[in-house]
């Protein structure tokens, strides 16, 4: 695993101090951004929120959307992203609400000849993203890739498990063009470098644990769910959709009824599998999709929360639920293998079986659960997105002044 800090994860308060008050130029290539709601927009927007936050000029290129040009339209700030630079896009594939964007070679390359960022970030491996570090290699500004989503085990949710090592490979070599591959857990990271990835860097993350909060549970929201105060309310949020391993969540809930017969699942969320999901549990509760506050609300007013998914390259949902008190059953890998203590947040599992069964052991115990659910709040109270701003900043940072070094090295010394 590439190190690009004397500690992963850390940096000195000196950095910290320089960091924030030098002005730099950074670019962000994405091709998903809000208001476009899922893990990927949103990890995106906060990393660029928090370079603005520190001083820097941040520039953020995406494809079109239908909401570009209305002020304040980013629905998880207000903030207007018709600033933003923007190119063609194409919806995806059997992805609805979903698009990638264009190759966009001649426009990148005269915008940053023009006004060359001090370093890139490519936050997507798509068209788009693939243009946007060619031309950083032709230009020879710095670019770092990040690896959010595991197309290579997608492919398996959608049918198409033959080309899941055609699609890892690619992916590695789109990578591997770049100076330092981001990935949100250490875990990952050693992975992808026992796999050819060469410049794999672990860039934590976090949660805001006053936006997350058990303070933000709500008695009202909970009566119109149908739930008394004792009873249960299994909650899931993100996308519904395939890769997420849903079929899991509901039989571990099912397994859940035959204890609990009153316990009511909750469902935040959209996706192609909606329609057929409620069609064929029409006792479910689907809220749809919920941001701000509401979001908060709804995580705090969850009693225990199933995270099935199999394919997160780390799952932010995990860390938003454990700060809001809320016991997570998850699987033992991203964020859940980093944070999510096995039997004191809830339980970090290994199997199909063992999801189930901690489900159901969960529930049985209203106050084991929400033992560990005030435990798993405690926890998360160490995590602040301004570190991961400092982080990223001074990861880019130590790109641009590696560059900077070489330039300024004589050809004769």
């Amino acid at each position: 695993m590439k190190k690009l800090m004397s500690e992963p994860g850390r940096i000195t308060r000196t950095e910290d101090r320089a960091n924030a008050h030098t002005d730099r130029h950074y670019a962000i290539v994405t091709e998903t951004y809000p208001p476009e709601i899922n893990g990927v927009a949103l990890t995106v927007r906060n990393l660029a929120n928090g370079l603005r936050a520190r001083g820097h000029r941040v520039t953020v290129i995406r494809p079109r959307q239908a909401a570009d040009g209305q002020p304040g339209n980013d629905p998880a700030t207000g903030q207007n992203t018709a600033t933003d630079i923007t190119v063609p896009g194409m919806k995806l594939p059997r992805y609805p609400g979903l698009q990638f964007g264009l190759p966009a070679g001649g426009k990148l390359r005269r915008l940053w000849r023009e006004q060359p960022p001090d370093a890139i970030y490519v936050a997507t491996e798509g068209p788009l993203g693939w243009s946007a570090v060619n031309t950083a290699r032709q230009l020879g500004i710095p670019v770092a890739t990040g690896l959010h989503t595991r197309f290579d085990e997608y492919t398996r949710d959608y049918g198409l498990g033959f080309l899941q090592g055609i699609a890892f490979a690619w992916m590695r070599w789109f990578h591997n063009r770049a100076n330092a591959t981001l990935v949100p857990t250490g875990e990952l990271a050693t992975f992808l470098s026992a796999r050819g990835f060469r410049q794999a860097v672990h860039l934590p993350r976090a949660v805001d644990p006053q936006r997350f909060s058990p303070t933000h549970r709500d008695a009202q929201l909970r009566q119109r769910w149908g739930l008394a105060d004792d009873d249960l309310a299994v909650i899931y949020v993100g996308r519904i959709a395939a890769e997420k391993n849903l079929g899991l969540a509901v039989r571990a809930f099912r397994a859940i009824q035959t204890h609990q017969p009153r316990a009511r699942f909750i469902w935040v969320g959209e996706g192609p599998q909606r329609a057929a999901l409620a069609e064929a549990n029409p006792d479910f509760i689907f809220c749809g999709l919920q941001l701000h506050q509401a979001l908060a609300t709804h995580f705090a007013s969850g009693d225990l929360f199933l995270f099935p998914s199999r394919s997160e390259t780390f799952g932010n949902v995990t860390l938003e639920a454990m700060a809001s008190g809320v016991a997570t059953v998850a699987f033992h890998y991203g964020a859940a293998r980093e944070h999510l203590r096995n039997g004191l947040h809830g339980a970090a599992v290994d199997t199909d079986e063992a999801f189930v069964e901690a489900a159901v052991a969960l529930a049985r115990q209203p106050q084991q659960r929400q033992h560990q659910g005030r435990a798993a709040s405690a926890a998360m109270q160490r995590l602040h997105p301004d570190q991961v701003a400092a982080n990223f900043d001074a990861l880019l940072n130590g790109l641009g002044a590696r560059r900077t070094a070489r330039e300024e090295v004589s050809p004769c010394n």
